[in-house]
């Protein structure tokens, strides 16, 4: 599966698309980028591909408007996520803009859900074979 790497300029515009919101987190995720709202992804760096999660009325009006890109790995995009246009990358500012009121729209939805919980950590499998101490 490839993993493309956010750039530092990807990183750049992905930190100024983020709503600026007190309890929005912003954490890396392999080599790329998360925008987290009570545990909750929002938003997501991919490469240079800005993905947001939104309610199904949103995702629907977006998709049909834009032209949208899968988000995530190509053989494994994430389920609910849609991808901004590639284009907006590098049309500047009135993109940005855009691309910051669809973050917007997303961290609002998010917001909405209840806080993710902590998973439980697993428990260990018991090792097999004798153990060390009884093994001579």
């Amino acid at each position: 599966m490839d993993m493309p790497k956010a750039s530092e300029q990807d990183k750049e515009r992905f930190r100024r698309v983020v709503p600026d919101h007190p309890e929005v987190v912003v954490k890396p995720m392999f080599g790329n980028l998360g925008a987290f709202i009570n545990g909750n992804m929002f938003a997501g760096l991919f490469g240079s591909t800005i993905g947001v999660k939104l309610s199904d009325a949103d995702r629907a009006i977006l998709e049909s408007s834009e032209r949208t890109v899968p988000f995530g790995p190509a053989e494994r995009p994430m389920g609910g996520y849609t991808g901004l246009p590639e284009v907006w990358n590098e049309e500047g500012d009135g993109d940005d803009t855009r691309a910051r009121a669809w973050a917007e729209k997303a961290l609002g939805y998010i917001a909405t859900l209840p806080p993710k919980q902590p998973k439980e950590p697993k428990a260990r499998a018991p090792r097999s074979g004798t153990p060390r101490a009884a093994a001579k």
